[in-house]
């Protein structure tokens, strides 16, 4: 590149990317130096925006377009992240020798940026899966809840050490979270996966720390029985409440599930099977009631001739999330300060299908997620009922 119209070339052909990307800033030259250009948050009142430069004390050359470029990207993430600091791009930064090597700060940004760029690419995967591409709002349920709670932790640890993406900025990632918690082992899924994207090997023992989903032992011998479910209905004063409530206990729904699910199997002369909706978090599956009777005991028949009878939640996912249909019959438990939680209902309703002997295949199915996942969460149960069938099978072949 060796006039100024192959520079202006180059700086036109680089907007041209950035625009193609989403991203608003331009580079542009302003004399012998180059500066960014957009909408950025006002000196006086962050809050609101307007076209403002930077000057970042660059030569107008071929080194410091990249350099330049890097920097760009870095405040772009800084805005997205609500980081924004006009402190750090303060006027009086020295013209660079164009024979110096970029400074430090800028091969951090450069380590900071790709990975960033690496999350992004994992991202637009995600949704661009067939699979996942089936069931829309679901996915983003998936991502917001399952996924990017850990890759934000991931880029802040990295963000803070100066860390390139490695086995070991994986390992202290999954070892912020507390030892057999859920979220410790929905980071190991998740970056897992995020791994393999990006082809970084996860360390050796990654199964082996991640452990700990499901039930802890100080929760599982606490789960609800069927006479303080079928008292704690009671406590609901609200009727349209106490329908969901008898839907997540007899059906074993999640809590949004209760809302995404065709109930017109409740009907007089229908079976009772009921069918969860394509929209919910795992897509469609058909679901059973344990125990049976419990449909007339909480006059579920109701709702086959109106589901309107449910509490008046927004479902229309343009306006909502899958999480926050959820997060409100959590908060509408506590608000009748019951003594258990939405979820304790699901998991009572997974022991008694292992307590009457129903496949694990089967269970898992209308339960909407894998055998490996129903194995692992309820491990405690089925052990004990496969150990007693092989107790009762061998006292049936040699008996006292």
């Amino acid at each position: 590149m060796g006039s100024s119209e192959d520079l202006a070339g180059a700086i036109s052909s680089v907007n041209s990317d950035l625009e193609g990307e989403g991203i608003r800033l331009r580079i542009e030259q302003r004399g012998q130096r180059l500066n960014l250009r957009g909408p950025l948050p006002c000196r006086t009142t962050a809050e609101r925006t307007r076209v403002q430069r930077i000057s970042l004390g660059v030569q107008a050359d071929p080194q410091g377009l990249q350099e330049a470029r890097q920097l760009l990207h870095m405040v772009d993430l800084q805005l997205r992240r609500g980081q924004f600091d006009w402190g750090q791009w303060r006027r009086d930064r020295p013209l660079r020798d164009p024979g110096t090597a970029p400074p430090a700060a800028a091969k951090d940004l450069h380590r900071r940026e790709r990975l960033s760029h690496q999350v992004e690419s994992f991202e637009q995967a995600f949704f661009s899966d067939p699979m996942r591409r089936r069931s829309a709002s679901g996915s983003r349920t998936t991502w917001t809840s399952a996924y990017r709670p850990y890759l934000r932790r991931l880029l802040k640890i990295a963000g803070d050490n100066d860390r390139e993406l490695d086995t070991e900025l994986l390992a202290q990632t999954l070892n912020s979270y507390a030892d057999g918690s859920r979220s410790r082992q929905q980071c190991a899924t998740s970056l897992g996966a995020f791994a393999r994207h990006v082809d970084v090997s996860l360390p050796e023992n990654w199964r082996a720390e991640a452990a700990g989903y499901g039930l802890h032992r100080a929760r599982f011998r606490h789960l609800p029985g069927d006479t303080q479910i079928l008292e704690t209905v009671l406590q609901i004063p609200n009727p349209r409440w106490r329908f969901a409530f008898g839907l997540m206990a007899t059906y074993g729904l999640r809590n949004h599930e209760v809302f995404f699910t065709d109930l017109s199997a409740l009907a007089p002369g229908g079976d009772r099977v009921i069918r969860v909706l394509p929209t919910s978090k795992t897509g469609e599956h058909q679901v059973w009631p344990f125990h049976p009777d419990w449909v007339d005991r909480f006059g579920l028949l109701e709702l086959g001739l109106d589901p309107k009878r449910l509490p008046a939640v927004c479902t229309d996912l343009r306006r909502t999330t899958l999480q926050q249909v959820g997060r409100r019959v959590a908060e509408q438990f506590r608000r009748y300060d019951l003594p258990l939680t939405p979820y304790d209902l699901r998991h009572a309703w997974a022991v008694r299908t292992i307590h009457i002997g129903l496949p694990d295949t089967v269970a898992a199915r209308m339960m909407g997620h894998s055998v490996a996942i129903h194995t692992r969460t309820y491990h405690h149960w089925i052990t004990r009922r496969d150990q007693q069938q092989a107790v009762d099978a061998a006292l049936a072949r040699h008996p006292a």
